[in-house]
């Protein structure tokens, strides 16, 4: 992809980059950084994750070396990881700031706020996970409060067992904790906010691509380090591509069959991805990535 026409960035604001996977956000954050300066802080919530650099395609070294960076591979597995922690350490940086990542919610709550709902109790934690493992989602929808029953995707195991945590620690509905949310860290006034499109088929190519790129670079060998301490259900190990390398560690799949589960896995989130930026970002300036480069559309 070529280099982008920064005379589009405003120097003078905080700029923020969404876009999918191997969409090339990451190398437009790097560009605008050492050009017009700034801070490239990291918005994707794999990213965070000391474990993983070459599987979730982290900023190289030569990268690091080009521009400062914040908020990448600073979080130990184990440690609890929330969207709060992630905007209280974003509200202590100084400076402007080049915000870039794929994961909507981060991108979402700094420029429209977030409920301060308080976090859950670790046996209500537990309760919900053995719920969930023993088949109980449906059970726990109907336990939900109506407002909040209807405004959440009720297919989601993830979005109905926080609801309901929410509900069961705090007596309150997430819907009523959303009503308080407090004002942005960044409202969009103060913030330029490109979002990068691109053609399916294009991107499924850069995909697949880029994860025969992270299997040269090391990636089997960083899932393989972590094999002792490997629990699909922490946080952690939620990195795309992840439980297909491990299942191959172990013996469950070929190198093969692992990489094509692994890429269609990428691609099935980057449509994901694309679900939430149409939802909620229809008022970001919009840049159409390509053979051609990006260009504004």
């Amino acid at each position: 992809m070529r280099d982008p026409d920064l005379t589009q960035i405003d120097a003078a604001r905080h700029l923020l980059i969404a876009g999918p996977t191997a969409s090339g956000k990451s190398a437009l954050a790097l560009a605008v950084a050492r050009a017009q300066g700034g801070t490239v802080v990291n918005a994707d919530a794999l990213q965070v994750w000391s474990c993983w650099q070459v599987l979730t395609a982290r900023p190289s070294a030569a990268d690091l070396a080009q521009a400062p960076h914040a908020l990448y591979g600073h979080v130990a597995p184990g440690t609890a990881w929330s969207v709060g922690d992630w905007l209280r350490q974003v509200a202590a940086l100084r400076g402007r700031l080049i915000v870039v990542g794929g994961t909507g919610l981060y991108l979402t709550a700094l420029t429209r706020g977030l409920a301060q709902i308080p976090p859950t109790p670790p046996e209500i934690r537990a309760t919900a996970d053995a719920r969930i493992a023993s088949g109980g989602l449906a059970a726990m929808v109907a336990e939900l409060d109506p407002r909040t029953r209807a405004q959440i995707d009720l297919a989601n195991p993830v979005r109905v067992q926080r609801a309901w945590e929410v509900l069961t620690a705090t007596g309150r509905g997430i819907a009523d904790w959303q009503d308080d949310t407090p004002p942005p860290l960044l409202a969009p006034d103060d913030c330029q906010r490109v979002l990068i499109t691109s053609d399916r088929d294009w991107l499924a190519d850069r995909i697949a691509a880029r994860f025969h790129a992270m299997l040269d670079q090391g990636a089997l060998e960083e899932v393989r380090a972590m094999l002792p301490l490997w629990d699909p259900a922490v946080q952690w190990a939620k990195a795309i591509g992840a439980p297909d390398l491990v299942a191959h560690l172990q013996g469950h799949a070929t190198l093969a069959e692992a990489t094509e589960r692994a890429i269609i896995a990428s691609r099935q989130y980057a449509k994901a991805q694309r679900v939430w930026f149409r939802g909620r970002m229809g008022d970001w300036q919009m840049w159409q990535a390509g053979n051609a480069g990006l260009i504004t559309v």
